[in-house]
């Protein structure tokens, strides 16, 4: 069985606990106004041209983003990190784009990393079925959920799909006992308001307890290289990352709600 990767992240120490191998799979459903990873938005691989400086010569190189790979090959690559995971109660964390957008190829990885003793990861918005959801559980030690914003038409405007589906499967993924750790993107002017604050918060203790710990992750306007190399518009070009003060009341409103709160993936 093979899947399409557009990346593997080694010694990645912010995707879940310990050192991790990080490997992102390449398609998603959502277009987040914000995203930092565009070439991952198209499930196919693409062409694109890389802009490099030589003894102060500029030139273009052709790329192309996305190789598909087997379950025998990825595993092997993950296998050349064993020991860093083992050391530091690490493993493998598989996000995207959309991991569960390539369910087949994601819950072969995650039966083989089981069979393994690789401790798994999977960053999702959860925006799938809930029988994709409830199969790649049998298999995952850690979820990380990134929800955006609690308004489904304003989630409708920045993603291209309402949220609906993704609250309703952090509900049921509550009440199996999964590991969730909720992470927050925090969105100058878009997801840091205090409505959207507040709402989150109300959803969260709603869930009876399950889910204590969230992480914040400040936008940064790193991505404008990428979005010029796919050809893509980006729409937060001119966007600065929020104030370190909001993002300390930010914190503070979370730890007042019973949250543990981590800057940070």
């Amino acid at each position: 069985m093979t899947g399409m990767i557009f990346d593997i992240k080694r010694f990645a120490v912010h995707d879940g606990p310990g050192i991790r191998t990080t490997v992102f799979l390449k398609g998603c459903p959502l277009h987040c106004s914000w995203c930092h990873n565009p070439e991952s938005i198209d499930q196919n691989p693409c062409a694109v041209s890389k802009e490099l400086k030589l003894n102060g010569r500029s030139f273009t190189k052709a790329e192309t983003i996305g190789t598909e790979m087997s379950t025998g090959k990825l595993l092997a690559e993950l296998e050349k990190d064993r020991v860093f995971m083992d050391e530091s109660a690490g493993g493998v964390t598989f996000s995207g784009g959309e991991p569960l957008l390539q369910f087949d190829f994601l819950l072969e990885m995650l039966r083989v990393c089981r069979n393994r003793g690789i401790h798994t990861t999977v960053d999702t918005s959860l925006y799938a079925p809930w029988e994709v959801v409830r199969a790649v559980a049998e298999f995952t030690d850690l979820f990380l959920v990134d929800l955006k914003l609690m308004d489904s038409t304003a989630h409708r405007f920045h993603t291209g799909v309402p949220n609906e589906l993704i609250r309703d499967n952090i509900r049921k993924l509550a009440d199996t006992d999964a590991a969730i750790i909720i992470r927050l993107p925090v969105i100058p002017n878009t997801t840091d308001s205090s409505e959207n604050i507040t709402q989150t918060i109300a959803f969260l203790h709603a869930l009876n307890g399950k889910i204590r710990e969230v992480h914040l992750l400040p936008f940064h306007n790193t991505a404008n290289g990428k979005y010029k190399r796919v050809g893509l518009k980006n729409p937060f070009s001119d966007v600065q990352s929020i104030p370190k003060e909001a993002l300390a009341a930010m914190e503070q409103r979370y730890v007042d709600a019973g949250f543990s709160v981590k800057i940070g993936g």
